[in-house]
């Protein structure tokens, strides 16, 4: 089973890797961009088959480990 895992920085928290991209693509002419988020893509393969238990190990590593739960939030996709 695979499992890709979405990270961004919650709303309100300072984002200045994405402050930096949105400022980049205006001076590239880049017009109508309004605020910019930068967030990373994680993807797993895991030995397990069961949905509930892949997406429940998922969820542990991302609390312990892929994302800092005090300011960025993860969503999980399951592909099996």
């Amino acid at each position: 089973m695979k499992a890709r895992v979405y990270v961004m920085p919650k709303p309100g928290v300072l984002d200045p890797q994405g402050k930096a991209v949105g400022q980049a693509l205006a001076a590239l002419g880049f017009a109508g961009v309004g605020e910019v988020r930068q967030g990373k893509v994680i993807d797993l393969e895991l030995g397990e088959s069961d949905p509930a238990r892949a997406r429940e190990a998922v969820d542990a590593m991302c609390r312990k480990l892929l994302a800092n739960t005090m300011v960025e939030s993860y969503r999980i996709e399951l592909e099996s």
